[in-house]
């Protein structure tokens, strides 16, 4: 046995992953926290890093060891890479891609708002649900992420780029999962309510966040506690509607927060409606992060979509690019209407936080920095 499988054997690594050298990596600066321990940037020879080190104490080591085995079998443009990992006491880490555009959380929710469109919004959607989907369809062993979530979702290349993070929580798709990994605002009920879960958890997550993207709103905000949120999806609560949401778009968010996991879509088939339904937005690749929402500006949005009509007689017949058309998601007070910069026919035109602090990855979901408004939505209950 050589010395690098020596030492790989004797700090648990598991195959494929690349040990690395402490004295190799400079540190820069805290950038967050993730779920069992300091997240810090850091330069690796030629390039930034992010370090995630592990907390001394022997739970979070399992979701350290985890993590590695986890990411170490991946290999998907939508998923953070891994470098490698220090494992040399007291400094153990992950070296892994470092996100300059911080989390989606922090896009969505945080101040500085920075504007945002609705093919924005659709696309960060569609490629969260492609490595999801890459995930769920892994061979031999599928793998459920159990904790999607803005937080978990991180964003490169000016925002226009996601990047599903944080696999401290992933469990191997034959397994029935009974504990219950995840956040309360986008858990699904059978994780919670102890029955045993498949990889179609996940699917519930992937409609919140569609429905978050969309409606730039927190997920049950003004619901005070874990519980009471675990009890109100229990009973049927979900989202309330958004107001001109194109019926296609919102049956989809409907389908995938069903109660009933086998009356879900796969991942596979979110991925195929939503490369359709992104047909009709344009301006996916414009960066985002450099204009932003006056900070006296109304919270409330109003939508102007492409007519319900247009969108559903398209996706009967399968998208018609050519003839697809989409105006912009306005601002109540109009005062942020005229950016030459975004496209006239992109959608969600408005939408918020701070990308400026990279990888922020802990935050708690309950916590209510700020009103964010709920003009555009109308109450909404669905009972299975």
């Amino acid at each position: 046995m050589s010395n690098e499988q020596n030492r790989r054997t004797n700090n648990g690594l598991p195959p494929f992953v690349q040990p690395i050298n402490r004295t190799e990596i400079v540190e820069i600066e805290i950038v967050g926290k993730g779920s069992y321990g300091t997240v810090v940037k850091a330069k690796w020879i030629d390039k930034y890093v992010a370090l995630k080190y592990m907390e001394s104490h022997s739970i979070t080591k399992d979701a350290f060891i985890a993590e590695v085995s986890h990411l170490s079998r991946v290999a998907h443009p939508n998923i953070i890479e891994l470098y490698g990992a220090c494992m040399e006491s007291p400094n153990i880490c992950l070296v892994m891609e470092y996100a300059d555009g911080g989390s989606l959380h922090k896009v969505l929710h945080c101040r500085p708002r920075p504007i945002y469109t609705a093919a924005h919004a659709m696309s960060w959607a569609r490629q969260c649900a492609e490595g999801v989907a890459y995930l769920h369809d892994m061979t031999p062993r599928p793998m459920i992420h159990r904790d999607l979530k803005p937080p978990n979702l991180l964003l490169v290349k000016n925002g226009t780029v996601l990047k599903i993070c944080d696999f401290g929580t992933v469990t191997d798709k034959s397994t029935l999962m009974t504990n219950n990994k995840g956040s309360a605002a986008w858990m699904a009920p059978e994780v919670f309510e102890g029955s045993s879960y498949t990889e179609k958890c996940d699917v519930f997550s992937w409609g919140i966040i569609l429905w978050e993207v969309i409606a730039r709103e927190q997920p049950f905000k003004h619901i005070d506690t874990s519980y009471a949120i675990m009890w109100r999806v229990h009973c049927g609560t979900r989202p309330p509607l958004i107001e001109h949401c194109p019926k296609p778009i919102e049956q989809l968010m409907v389908q995938c927060w069903d109660k009933e996991p086998i009356r879900r879509p796969s991942m596979k088939q979110v991925v195929s409606v939503m490369n359709e339904l992104c047909n009709f937005f344009v301006g996916e690749d414009t960066a985002i992060g450099d204009t932003f929402l006056p900070e006296d500006e109304d919270d409330s949005y109003r939508t102007n979509v492409p007519s319900e009509s247009n969108v559903s007689e398209t996706m009967g017949n399968g998208l018609a690019t050519n003839n697809s058309r989409t105006d912009t998601i306005t601002n109540n007070s109009s005062t942020v209407q005229q950016n030459g910069d975004i496209p006239r026919d992109s959608l969600l035109r408005n939408v918020p936080p701070s990308v400026q602090q990279p990888l922020q990855i802990q935050v708690n979901p309950l916590d209510q920095p700020m009103d964010l408004g709920s003009g555009i939505l109308q109450p909404g209950t669905y009972n299975s």
